[in-house]
């Protein structure tokens, strides 16, 4: 069961300082880019990526230059039965080989951490497929959430990480998690039903990908999307059987 975290009082001085900090930050992310949110077009906003869209996860060719392609026209495969509000999060079992499964749950800011909470240590968690290295003067590989910490406030649970590259969490994940993110800031008490299914070819420790797909529940969709992420490092040639580096 998740603990519930207080809420520190503060003066009316440090909350004016603390809006005046969130209103520059949000001008300067506006201004550079950061914040791919629109809530005008959160239909489309997958579609900044500019990817190639694929029927289904069996038609979808090997890593080409495109972090992301879009799967099923960009419908994610839940059905009229899955809409709820009801609040919950749900993380597979892990396999016979220790992977992680599907992580499953209903965003809202009800499961997301509190503002100024800071992420905790998941350093102890080894993943199926940490092999780290070096690659470029930088290490490889991120321990990955596959529902963000930002969305729900989880830490260092073995069932919600699993072993991704520098390049597949920032550059792949991170974009489309903070479209939910954005959304659910600007539509407090909504809800976004969220799956995230990592993909292992056969006995392979290191996933190839993951599936992101997500609903809004209240608004009949004005946030959906369903993509896959590679779990590449350009230029990195890994094997997927181990997670090690062969060109370090």
């Amino acid at each position: 069961m998740r603990k519930k975290k207080r809420n520190k009082n503060i003066s009316v001085k440090q909350a004016i300082g603390i809006l005046i900090i969130f209103v520059i930050i949000n001008i300067l992310a506006y201004w550079t880019g950061k914040i791919d949110y629109n809530p005008k077009n959160t239909q489309n906003n997958v579609n900044i990526f500019n990817k190639t869209t694929y029927s289904s996860l069996q038609d979808i060719p090997e890593y080409n230059g495109e972090i992301c392609v879009i799967i099923n026209e960009n419908k994610p495969y839940f059905s009229e039965a899955d809409y709820t509000t009801k609040i919950f999060e749900d993380y597979s079992e892990l396999d016979y080989l220790g992977r992680c499964g599907v992580a499953y749950a209903n965003i809202c800011k009800e499961i997301m951490p509190l503002q100024g909470d800071k992420r905790g240590d998941i350093s102890s968690i080894r993943p199926t497929g940490w092999k780290q290295a070096k690659f470029d003067g930088e290490y490889l590989y991120n321990r990955c959430h596959l529902i963000a910490h930002s969305l729900s406030d989880e830490d260092d649970n073995k069932q919600n990480l699993i072993t991704g590259t520098r390049y597949f969490n920032v550059q792949g994940m991170l974009p489309i998690e903070r479209l939910i993110l954005e959304y659910i800031k600007e539509n407090q008490n909504n809800h976004v039903l969220y799956r995230v299914t990592p993909i292992f070819k056969g006995e392979n420790l290191l996933a190839s990908g993951v599936e992101m797909e997500a609903y809004s529940v209240e608004d009949s969709g004005k946030l959906s999307f369903n993509v896959f992420v590679y779990n590449v490092q350009p230029g990195a040639i890994i094997d997927y059987a181990t997670g090690k580096l062969l060109n370090n």
